[in-house]
């Protein structure tokens, strides 16, 4: 028979999956952000990268958790 002790019983995967989760979401809401920004470039802009309208109607069209 063995006996537990608390660090036995320690979750040690949780740090690591927070973490995971956070970044998962930064990610997220950096897409949403750039994507929206991106719509209220000028023609001018897209000009200068060499992008149209419909690029940028393709990309912003897009969910934010869709890459």
């Amino acid at each position: 028979m063995s006996t537990l002790t608390q660090n036995s019983m320690t979750n040690h995967h949780a740090p690591g999956l927070i973490h995971q989760i956070a970044e998962t979401l930064h990610v997220w809401h950096e897409r949403y952000r750039t994507r929206r920004e991106f719509a209220n470039w000028s023609a001018r802009d897209l000009q200068d990268v060499g992008l149209s309208w419909s690029d940028v109607a393709y990309e912003a069209d897009k969910p934010f958790w869709r890459a």
